[in-house]
Protein backbone atom coordinates (compact mmCIF):
# COMPACT_ATOMS: atom_id res chain seq x y z
CA UNK A 1 0.00 0.00 0.00
CA UNK A 2 0.96 3.51 -0.91
CA UNK A 3 1.74 5.68 2.08
CA UNK A 4 1.36 9.92 2.04
CA UNK A 5 3.46 11.16 5.19
CA UNK A 6 0.28 11.83 7.11
CA UNK A 7 0.42 8.17 8.04
CA UNK A 8 3.16 8.88 10.20
CA UNK A 9 1.41 11.31 11.80
CA UNK A 10 -0.24 11.45 14.73
CA UNK A 11 -4.33 10.48 14.91
CA UNK A 12 -6.52 11.32 18.20
CA UNK A 13 -10.07 9.69 17.87
CA UNK A 14 -12.84 11.48 20.42
CA UNK A 15 -14.94 8.73 21.41
CA UNK A 16 -14.67 4.85 21.50
CA UNK A 17 -18.07 3.68 20.66
CA UNK A 18 -19.06 1.66 17.20
CA UNK A 19 -17.63 4.59 15.43
CA UNK A 20 -14.48 5.53 17.06
CA UNK A 21 -13.34 2.27 17.09
CA UNK A 22 -14.26 1.32 13.78
CA UNK A 23 -12.12 4.50 12.25
CA UNK A 24 -9.23 3.54 14.19
CA UNK A 25 -8.68 -0.15 13.18
CA UNK A 26 -9.78 1.81 8.94
CA UNK A 27 -6.87 3.37 9.20
CA UNK A 28 -4.36 1.34 11.11
CA UNK A 29 -5.22 -1.10 8.38
CA UNK A 30 -4.42 2.10 5.81
CA UNK A 31 -0.67 1.98 7.78
CA UNK A 32 -1.29 4.88 9.73
CA UNK A 33 0.63 4.24 13.02
CA UNK A 34 0.55 6.66 15.92
CA UNK A 35 -3.77 6.67 17.16
CA UNK A 36 -4.98 6.82 19.87
CA UNK A 37 -8.74 6.76 21.09
CA UNK A 38 -10.37 8.18 24.27
CA UNK A 39 -13.45 7.03 25.75
CA UNK A 40 -14.79 7.79 28.81
CA UNK A 41 -16.52 4.72 29.71
CA UNK A 42 -14.26 2.20 31.82
CA UNK A 43 -14.04 -0.40 28.77
CA UNK A 44 -15.14 -1.30 25.81
CA UNK A 45 -18.09 -4.21 27.59
CA UNK A 46 -19.20 -1.54 29.90
CA UNK A 47 -22.96 -2.10 30.59
CA UNK A 48 -25.29 0.77 31.22
CA UNK A 49 -28.78 -0.23 31.29
CA UNK A 50 -30.33 2.57 29.75
CA UNK A 51 -27.72 2.43 26.77
CA UNK A 52 -28.03 -1.26 26.44
CA UNK A 53 -29.06 -0.75 23.03
CA UNK A 54 -29.30 -3.55 20.04
CA UNK A 55 -27.96 -3.37 16.75
CA UNK A 56 -28.95 -4.65 13.87
CA UNK A 57 -25.43 -4.61 11.56
CA UNK A 58 -27.12 -4.50 8.22
CA UNK A 59 -25.62 -4.51 4.75
CA UNK A 60 -24.31 -1.02 4.92
CA UNK A 61 -22.41 -1.58 8.19
CA UNK A 62 -21.24 -4.89 7.09
CA UNK A 63 -19.62 -3.36 3.78
CA UNK A 64 -17.07 -2.17 6.95
CA UNK A 65 -16.92 -4.52 8.63
CA UNK A 66 -16.49 -7.03 5.54
CA UNK A 67 -13.04 -4.74 4.79
CA UNK A 68 -12.08 -5.24 8.34
CA UNK A 69 -12.29 -8.93 7.75
CA UNK A 70 -14.81 -9.04 11.23
CA UNK A 71 -18.43 -10.65 9.28
CA UNK A 72 -18.19 -14.07 9.82
CA UNK A 73 -17.23 -13.39 13.60
CA UNK A 74 -19.88 -10.71 13.80
CA UNK A 75 -22.30 -13.66 12.52
CA UNK A 76 -21.14 -15.83 15.16
CA UNK A 77 -21.88 -13.71 18.02
CA UNK A 78 -25.42 -12.77 16.32
CA UNK A 79 -28.95 -13.69 15.42
CA UNK A 80 -29.49 -13.17 11.59
CA UNK A 81 -32.47 -11.61 10.37
CA UNK A 82 -33.20 -14.41 8.80
CA UNK A 83 -34.05 -16.29 11.90
CA UNK A 84 -35.76 -13.27 13.38
CA UNK A 85 -39.03 -15.07 15.47
CA UNK A 86 -41.60 -12.35 17.09
CA UNK A 87 -43.36 -13.60 20.39
CA UNK A 88 -46.66 -11.14 20.96
CA UNK A 89 -47.83 -11.87 24.75
CA UNK A 90 -51.12 -10.38 25.42
CA UNK A 91 -52.31 -9.43 29.10
CA UNK A 92 -54.23 -12.55 29.42
CA UNK A 93 -51.02 -14.61 28.43
CA UNK A 94 -51.92 -16.25 25.27
CA UNK A 95 -48.74 -15.81 22.85
CA UNK A 96 -48.73 -15.68 19.09
CA UNK A 97 -45.31 -16.95 17.44
CA UNK A 98 -44.35 -15.69 13.53
CA UNK A 99 -41.63 -15.53 11.47
CA UNK A 100 -41.21 -12.31 10.19
CA UNK A 101 -41.06 -12.59 6.35
CA UNK A 102 -38.05 -12.27 4.37
CA UNK A 103 -37.92 -8.83 1.97
CA UNK A 104 -35.20 -10.27 -0.19
CA UNK A 105 -34.18 -13.02 0.17
CA UNK A 106 -30.73 -12.39 -2.02
CA UNK A 107 -29.85 -9.82 0.21
CA UNK A 108 -27.50 -9.61 3.19
CA UNK A 109 -28.69 -11.48 6.53
CA UNK A 110 -28.12 -8.33 9.01
CA UNK A 111 -27.11 -9.13 12.38
CA UNK A 112 -29.10 -8.71 15.76
CA UNK A 113 -26.61 -8.29 18.74
CA UNK A 114 -26.28 -5.89 21.94
CA UNK A 115 -24.21 -2.81 21.83
CA UNK A 116 -21.69 -3.52 23.96
CA UNK A 117 -20.72 -6.88 22.57
CA UNK A 118 -20.53 -4.64 18.90
CA UNK A 119 -17.89 -2.15 20.38
CA UNK A 120 -16.37 -5.43 22.33
CA UNK A 121 -16.11 -6.62 18.84
CA UNK A 122 -14.34 -4.26 17.41
CA UNK A 123 -11.66 -3.44 20.58
CA UNK A 124 -10.76 -7.24 20.57
CA UNK A 125 -9.49 -7.13 16.99
CA UNK A 126 -7.36 -4.02 17.94
CA UNK A 127 -6.12 -5.69 20.99
CA UNK A 128 -5.18 -8.99 18.85
CA UNK A 129 -3.67 -7.23 15.81
CA UNK A 130 -3.38 -3.56 16.06
CA UNK A 131 -2.05 -3.08 19.33
CA UNK A 132 1.39 -1.43 18.36
CA UNK A 133 -0.47 1.38 16.67
CA UNK A 134 -3.68 1.68 18.00
CA UNK A 135 -3.78 3.16 21.74
CA UNK A 136 -7.38 3.01 23.64
CA UNK A 137 -7.64 5.41 26.60
CA UNK A 138 -10.80 4.41 28.99
CA UNK A 139 -11.92 6.86 31.76
CA UNK A 140 -10.49 9.87 29.52
CA UNK A 141 -12.84 12.34 28.40
CA UNK A 142 -11.81 15.47 26.03
CA UNK A 143 -12.81 18.74 28.10
CA UNK A 144 -11.28 21.70 25.66
CA UNK A 145 -10.23 22.14 22.32
CA UNK A 146 -7.57 24.77 21.29
CA UNK A 147 -5.27 26.61 18.77
CA UNK A 148 -2.20 26.91 19.99
CA UNK A 149 1.51 27.63 18.15
CA UNK A 150 3.50 25.13 16.77
CA UNK A 151 6.81 25.30 18.44
CA UNK A 152 8.82 24.22 15.19
CA UNK A 153 6.46 26.16 12.86
CA UNK A 154 4.99 29.64 12.48
CA UNK A 155 1.24 28.14 12.25
CA UNK A 156 -1.22 26.98 14.68
CA UNK A 157 -1.50 23.76 16.22
CA UNK A 158 -4.36 21.57 17.64
CA UNK A 159 -4.21 21.54 21.52
CA UNK A 160 -6.61 18.84 22.89
CA UNK A 161 -7.10 18.95 26.87
CA UNK A 162 -8.02 15.47 28.07
CA UNK A 163 -8.88 14.85 31.70
CA UNK A 164 -8.54 10.77 33.43
CA UNK A 165 -10.08 9.19 36.21
CA UNK A 166 -7.90 10.68 38.32
CA UNK A 167 -8.14 14.49 37.35
CA UNK A 168 -4.69 14.66 35.83
CA UNK A 169 -5.23 16.72 32.61
CA UNK A 170 -3.11 15.40 29.67
CA UNK A 171 -2.38 17.60 26.39
CA UNK A 172 -2.14 15.58 22.59
CA UNK A 173 -1.33 17.81 19.55
CA UNK A 174 -2.68 15.19 16.89
CA UNK A 175 -2.10 16.28 13.08
CA UNK A 176 -5.66 14.49 12.45
CA UNK A 177 -8.20 14.82 14.88
CA UNK A 178 -11.55 12.47 14.43
CA UNK A 179 -14.66 13.79 16.21
CA UNK A 180 -16.93 10.41 16.71
CA UNK A 181 -17.71 11.60 20.45
CA UNK A 182 -21.91 11.57 19.66
CA UNK A 183 -25.01 13.86 19.82
CA UNK A 184 -23.44 16.64 21.94
CA UNK A 185 -19.76 16.49 20.00
CA UNK A 186 -17.32 18.83 21.78
CA UNK A 187 -15.46 18.37 18.37
CA UNK A 188 -18.13 19.89 16.51
CA UNK A 189 -18.80 22.71 18.87
CA UNK A 190 -15.52 23.63 18.81
CA UNK A 191 -15.53 23.85 15.43
CA UNK A 192 -18.63 26.13 14.96
CA UNK A 193 -16.93 28.46 17.28
CA UNK A 194 -13.58 28.50 14.99
CA UNK A 195 -15.77 28.87 12.08
CA UNK A 196 -16.14 32.10 10.90
CA UNK A 197 -18.92 33.80 12.54
CA UNK A 198 -21.33 34.11 9.19
CA UNK A 199 -21.42 30.09 8.37
CA UNK A 200 -23.51 27.78 10.02
CA UNK A 201 -21.78 24.71 8.40
CA UNK A 202 -21.19 23.45 11.70
CA UNK A 203 -24.57 23.98 13.67
CA UNK A 204 -26.98 21.48 13.84
CA UNK A 205 -29.92 21.60 11.29
CA UNK A 206 -33.08 20.34 13.30
CA UNK A 207 -36.57 19.01 11.61
CA UNK A 208 -39.22 17.90 13.54
CA UNK A 209 -40.43 13.83 13.76
CA UNK A 210 -43.24 12.20 14.88
CA UNK A 211 -40.88 9.96 17.05
CA UNK A 212 -38.28 12.98 18.31
CA UNK A 213 -38.79 13.68 22.07
CA UNK A 214 -40.32 10.37 22.86
CA UNK A 215 -38.98 8.97 26.71
CA UNK A 216 -37.68 5.49 27.18
CA UNK A 217 -35.98 3.34 29.66
CA UNK A 218 -34.64 -0.24 30.35
CA UNK A 219 -35.69 -3.13 32.36
CA UNK A 220 -32.66 -5.13 33.08
CA UNK A 221 -34.27 -8.96 33.22
CA UNK A 222 -32.70 -12.19 33.65
CA UNK A 223 -31.75 -14.67 31.35
CA UNK A 224 -34.36 -17.11 30.30
CA UNK A 225 -36.93 -15.08 32.73
CA UNK A 226 -39.89 -16.94 33.28
CA UNK A 227 -42.88 -15.81 31.56
CA UNK A 228 -45.73 -17.13 33.68
CA UNK A 229 -45.91 -17.76 37.38
CA UNK A 230 -45.58 -21.30 37.42
CA UNK A 231 -42.17 -21.06 35.58
CA UNK A 232 -43.46 -23.84 32.45
CA UNK A 233 -42.15 -21.22 30.13
CA UNK A 234 -38.71 -19.15 29.36
CA UNK A 235 -37.74 -16.50 27.48
CA UNK A 236 -35.60 -17.73 24.78
CA UNK A 237 -32.61 -15.76 24.21
CA UNK A 238 -32.94 -15.74 20.43
CA UNK A 239 -36.87 -14.72 20.52
CA UNK A 240 -37.94 -10.94 20.03
CA UNK A 241 -41.13 -10.51 22.45
CA UNK A 242 -43.34 -7.26 22.50
CA UNK A 243 -45.29 -8.28 25.82
CA UNK A 244 -48.79 -5.94 25.95
CA UNK A 245 -50.03 -3.98 29.53
CA UNK A 246 -53.43 -3.89 29.47
CA UNK A 247 -53.82 -0.28 30.61
CA UNK A 248 -55.49 1.51 27.41
CA UNK A 249 -55.24 5.16 28.70
CA UNK A 250 -52.35 7.54 27.05
CA UNK A 251 -50.67 8.16 30.36
CA UNK A 252 -50.42 4.38 31.51
CA UNK A 253 -50.45 2.29 28.17
CA UNK A 254 -47.06 0.25 27.88
CA UNK A 255 -45.27 -2.23 26.11
CA UNK A 256 -42.02 -3.99 26.69
CA UNK A 257 -39.93 -4.62 23.59
CA UNK A 258 -37.25 -7.47 24.16
CA UNK A 259 -34.85 -7.95 20.69
CA UNK A 260 -32.93 -11.59 20.46
CA UNK A 261 -29.24 -12.47 21.30
CA UNK A 262 -26.79 -15.09 20.22
CA UNK A 263 -26.08 -15.16 24.15
CA UNK A 264 -28.07 -17.67 26.43
CA UNK A 265 -26.52 -16.35 29.63
CA UNK A 266 -26.43 -12.69 29.16
CA UNK A 267 -29.54 -10.60 30.91
CA UNK A 268 -32.40 -9.17 28.37
CA UNK A 269 -33.44 -5.25 27.97
CA UNK A 270 -36.83 -4.26 28.05
CA UNK A 271 -37.55 -1.38 26.39
CA UNK A 272 -40.06 0.71 27.61
CA UNK A 273 -40.97 3.75 25.12
CA UNK A 274 -43.69 6.26 26.12
CA UNK A 275 -44.79 9.80 25.39
CA UNK A 276 -43.30 12.39 28.10
CA UNK A 277 -46.21 12.49 30.19
CA UNK A 278 -46.28 9.20 30.75
CA UNK A 279 -47.23 7.90 34.54
CA UNK A 280 -44.01 5.43 34.31
CA UNK A 281 -41.92 8.88 35.11
CA UNK A 282 -43.66 9.23 38.52
CA UNK A 283 -42.28 6.20 39.61
CA UNK A 284 -39.89 7.33 42.21
CA UNK A 285 -39.74 4.22 44.31
CA UNK A 286 -39.26 0.62 43.72
CA UNK A 287 -42.68 -0.59 45.64
CA UNK A 288 -44.62 1.91 43.02
CA UNK A 289 -42.95 0.49 39.64
CA UNK A 290 -43.48 -3.02 41.38
CA UNK A 291 -47.32 -1.93 41.95
CA UNK A 292 -47.46 -0.07 38.38
CA UNK A 293 -45.85 -3.45 36.55
CA UNK A 294 -48.14 -5.84 38.46
CA UNK A 295 -51.02 -4.14 37.00
CA UNK A 296 -50.13 -3.54 33.26
CA UNK A 297 -48.85 -6.60 33.06
CA UNK A 298 -50.77 -9.14 35.11
CA UNK A 299 -49.70 -12.28 32.61
CA UNK A 300 -46.02 -11.72 33.96
CA UNK A 301 -44.45 -12.60 37.59
CA UNK A 302 -42.76 -9.42 37.49
CA UNK A 303 -41.06 -9.35 41.62
CA UNK A 304 -39.54 -12.97 40.14
CA UNK A 305 -37.68 -11.30 37.67
CA UNK A 306 -37.15 -7.74 38.76
CA UNK A 307 -34.81 -7.81 41.19
CA UNK A 308 -35.46 -5.29 44.16
CA UNK A 309 -31.79 -3.74 43.30
CA UNK A 310 -33.20 -3.46 39.47
CA UNK A 311 -36.61 -1.88 40.54
CA UNK A 312 -34.42 0.34 42.40
CA UNK A 313 -32.39 1.43 39.66
CA UNK A 314 -35.11 1.87 37.34
CA UNK A 315 -37.08 3.89 39.28
CA UNK A 316 -34.14 6.24 39.91
CA UNK A 317 -33.23 6.19 36.54
CA UNK A 318 -33.81 9.05 34.39
CA UNK A 319 -33.76 7.19 31.29
CA UNK A 320 -33.37 8.78 27.67
CA UNK A 321 -35.35 10.52 24.85
CA UNK A 322 -35.08 10.53 21.26
CA UNK A 323 -33.08 13.07 19.83
CA UNK A 324 -34.81 15.19 16.88
CA UNK A 325 -33.39 14.34 13.68
CA UNK A 326 -30.65 16.72 12.63
CA UNK A 327 -27.01 17.10 10.68
CA UNK A 328 -24.47 19.95 10.28
CA UNK A 329 -23.01 20.39 6.55
CA UNK A 330 -19.24 20.83 7.32
CA UNK A 331 -17.94 17.37 8.23
CA UNK A 332 -14.42 18.55 7.71
CA UNK A 333 -11.99 21.38 9.31
CA UNK A 334 -9.00 22.36 8.13
CA UNK A 335 -6.59 24.06 10.23
CA UNK A 336 -3.89 26.73 8.67
CA UNK A 337 -5.88 25.87 5.09
CA UNK A 338 -4.46 29.07 3.52
CA UNK A 339 -1.42 27.52 2.95
CA UNK A 340 -1.97 23.87 1.21
CA UNK A 341 1.76 23.66 0.89
CA UNK A 342 2.42 23.22 4.55
CA UNK A 343 2.77 19.51 5.84
CA UNK A 344 2.15 21.23 9.35
CA UNK A 345 -1.33 21.62 9.07
CA UNK A 346 -4.18 19.67 11.33
CA UNK A 347 -7.43 18.43 10.11
CA UNK A 348 -10.53 17.45 11.90
CA UNK A 349 -13.19 15.41 10.92
CA UNK A 350 -16.92 14.35 11.93
CA UNK A 351 -18.28 10.99 11.62
CA UNK A 352 -21.44 9.24 12.80
CA UNK A 353 -23.77 11.35 15.52
CA UNK A 354 -21.67 14.08 15.73
CA UNK A 355 -22.75 15.00 12.60
CA UNK A 356 -25.95 13.09 11.90
CA UNK A 357 -28.38 12.07 14.85
CA UNK A 358 -31.66 10.90 14.68
CA UNK A 359 -34.48 8.07 16.39
CA UNK A 360 -34.10 4.65 15.92
CA UNK A 361 -36.86 3.87 14.22
CA UNK A 362 -34.84 2.61 10.97
CA UNK A 363 -31.99 1.22 12.51
CA UNK A 364 -29.48 3.03 10.40
CA UNK A 365 -27.90 5.14 13.52
CA UNK A 366 -24.58 2.68 13.40
CA UNK A 367 -25.16 1.31 9.98
CA UNK A 368 -25.08 4.99 8.65
CA UNK A 369 -21.52 5.67 11.19
CA UNK A 370 -20.32 2.47 10.05
CA UNK A 371 -20.70 3.46 6.44
CA UNK A 372 -19.13 7.29 6.64
CA UNK A 373 -15.94 5.17 7.99
CA UNK A 374 -16.67 2.87 4.81
CA UNK A 375 -16.51 6.07 2.57
CA UNK A 376 -14.01 8.18 4.37
CA UNK A 377 -11.63 4.53 3.80
CA UNK A 378 -12.63 4.81 0.29
CA UNK A 379 -11.57 7.67 -0.41
CA UNK A 380 -8.57 7.91 1.35
CA UNK A 381 -7.43 4.99 -0.39
CA UNK A 382 -8.23 6.90 -3.69
CA UNK A 383 -5.79 9.60 -2.58
CA UNK A 384 -3.21 7.53 -1.07
CA UNK A 385 -4.13 8.89 2.46
CA UNK A 386 -3.61 12.45 1.73
CA UNK A 387 -6.00 14.03 4.00
CA UNK A 388 -5.92 17.91 2.09
CA UNK A 389 -7.22 16.30 -0.89
CA UNK A 390 -9.33 13.30 0.73
CA UNK A 391 -11.06 15.24 3.06
CA UNK A 392 -13.02 17.92 0.99
CA UNK A 393 -13.91 15.07 -1.36
CA UNK A 394 -15.47 13.34 1.70
CA UNK A 395 -17.69 15.91 2.66
CA UNK A 396 -18.77 16.30 -0.94
CA UNK A 397 -19.64 13.16 -1.72
CA UNK A 398 -20.97 11.98 1.70
CA UNK A 399 -22.73 15.07 2.43
CA UNK A 400 -25.82 13.87 0.33
CA UNK A 401 -26.54 11.28 2.36
CA UNK A 402 -26.16 12.84 5.87
CA UNK A 403 -28.86 14.55 4.69
CA UNK A 404 -31.15 12.21 3.21
CA UNK A 405 -31.01 9.98 5.47
CA UNK A 406 -32.03 12.39 8.06
CA UNK A 407 -35.23 13.36 6.15
CA UNK A 408 -35.93 9.96 5.83
CA UNK A 409 -36.44 8.77 9.52
CA UNK A 410 -38.91 11.51 9.58
CA UNK A 411 -41.27 9.99 7.69
CA UNK A 412 -40.36 6.07 7.23
CA UNK A 413 -41.79 4.35 10.33
CA UNK A 414 -42.05 6.96 12.64
CA UNK A 415 -45.58 5.58 14.03
CA UNK A 416 -44.08 2.32 15.37
CA UNK A 417 -43.63 3.19 18.82
CA UNK A 418 -48.28 3.14 19.26
CA UNK A 419 -47.83 7.18 20.31
CA UNK A 420 -50.86 7.60 18.11
CA UNK A 421 -52.49 4.71 17.37
CA UNK A 422 -54.93 6.87 14.78
CA UNK A 423 -52.09 8.11 12.55
CA UNK A 424 -49.87 4.91 12.50
CA UNK A 425 -53.30 3.17 11.24
CA UNK A 426 -53.02 5.95 7.99
CA UNK A 427 -49.66 5.75 7.74
CA UNK A 428 -50.09 1.54 7.79
CA UNK A 429 -52.56 2.69 4.96
CA UNK A 430 -50.00 4.51 2.99
CA UNK A 431 -47.16 1.82 3.57
CA UNK A 432 -49.12 -1.16 1.78
CA UNK A 433 -50.82 1.14 -0.72
CA UNK A 434 -47.57 2.23 -1.88
CA UNK A 435 -46.27 -1.69 -1.06
CA UNK A 436 -49.43 -2.91 -3.65
CA UNK A 437 -48.82 -0.05 -5.82
CA UNK A 438 -44.96 -0.58 -6.27
CA UNK A 439 -45.51 -4.49 -7.60
CA UNK A 440 -47.77 -3.25 -9.89
CA UNK A 441 -46.37 -0.54 -11.77
CA UNK A 442 -42.76 -1.01 -10.60
CA UNK A 443 -40.41 1.09 -11.16
CA UNK A 444 -42.89 4.33 -11.76
CA UNK A 445 -43.48 3.51 -8.10
CA UNK A 446 -41.40 2.81 -5.50
CA UNK A 447 -42.01 0.54 -2.34
CA UNK A 448 -42.42 1.93 0.68
CA UNK A 449 -38.84 4.26 1.76
CA UNK A 450 -38.67 1.43 4.77
CA UNK A 451 -37.98 -1.05 2.68
CA UNK A 452 -35.75 0.13 0.17
CA UNK A 453 -33.65 1.16 3.32
CA UNK A 454 -32.64 -2.33 3.87
CA UNK A 455 -31.16 -2.55 0.30
CA UNK A 456 -27.82 -1.50 1.01
CA UNK A 457 -26.24 -0.87 -2.59
CA UNK A 458 -28.36 2.00 -3.05
CA UNK A 459 -27.62 5.43 -1.42
CA UNK A 460 -29.72 7.53 1.22
CA UNK A 461 -30.31 9.95 -1.52
CA UNK A 462 -31.21 7.60 -4.53
CA UNK A 463 -34.12 6.38 -1.86
CA UNK A 464 -35.38 10.02 -0.97
CA UNK A 465 -35.48 10.68 -4.63
CA UNK A 466 -37.56 7.98 -5.40
CA UNK A 467 -39.82 8.65 -2.05
CA UNK A 468 -40.64 11.69 -2.90
CA UNK A 469 -40.91 10.92 -6.77
CA UNK A 470 -43.54 8.27 -5.94
CA UNK A 471 -45.09 10.88 -3.22
CA UNK A 472 -45.13 13.28 -6.19
CA UNK A 473 -47.33 10.36 -8.93
CA UNK A 474 -49.46 9.52 -6.15
CA UNK A 475 -50.67 13.22 -5.12
CA UNK A 476 -51.05 13.93 -8.48
CA UNK A 477 -53.54 10.59 -9.25
CA UNK A 478 -55.16 11.39 -6.02
CA UNK A 479 -55.31 14.87 -7.73
CA UNK A 480 -57.29 13.50 -10.83
CA UNK A 481 -59.27 11.60 -9.44
CA UNK A 482 -60.87 13.98 -7.48
CA UNK A 483 -61.51 16.11 -10.33
CA UNK A 484 -62.63 13.25 -12.58
CA UNK A 485 -65.01 12.17 -9.67
CA UNK A 486 -66.27 16.59 -8.80
CA UNK A 487 -66.38 16.51 -13.00
CA UNK A 488 -69.42 13.17 -12.15
CA UNK A 489 -71.01 14.45 -9.52
CA UNK A 490 -70.97 18.20 -11.80
CA UNK A 491 -72.13 16.74 -15.28
CA UNK A 492 -75.13 14.55 -12.66
CA UNK A 493 -75.82 17.37 -11.06
CA UNK A 494 -76.74 19.30 -14.25
CA UNK A 495 -78.32 16.32 -15.92
CA UNK A 496 -80.87 15.98 -13.11
CA UNK A 497 -81.96 19.46 -13.24
CA UNK A 498 -82.78 19.40 -16.84
CA UNK A 499 -84.44 16.19 -16.37
CA UNK A 500 -86.67 18.14 -13.29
Amino acid sequence: MQMSDDCQRDVLIVGGGPAGLATALMLAKRAWTNITVLEKRAAADYYEPDKAFNYLIDGRGQKLTDFLGLTEELANISVPSTDFYLTRIKPNGSRKTLKLPIVNPNRKPAYWLPRRAFVLLLYQEIKRNWQGCINVLFNTECIQINQADSPNTNQKTIDVVVRTDTNNLIHFQPYFLVGCDGLYSTVRQTLQQWDSPESDRFEMKCFPSPSASLRYKVLTLPPQFPLDSDGKEHAACDMAYVIRGRFRDRQRSVSLGLLPIKNPDEPRSANIITRPNHKIWDLKTSETLYNFLEQAFPQLPIRQIVSPEEAQRFALSEGGAFPTPQYCAGLYFELNNQDRQNQSAAFIVLLGDAVHCFPPDIGQGVNSALEDVYILNEILAKYENNLCQALPEYESQRSPDVKAVVQLVRFAFPWQYNQAPLRRFFWSLNFFGRLILSRIFSPLISQPAFLMIQDHQRSYQDILLKANRTTKILSGLGLVLVAGWLVIVFRAGITGLVFW
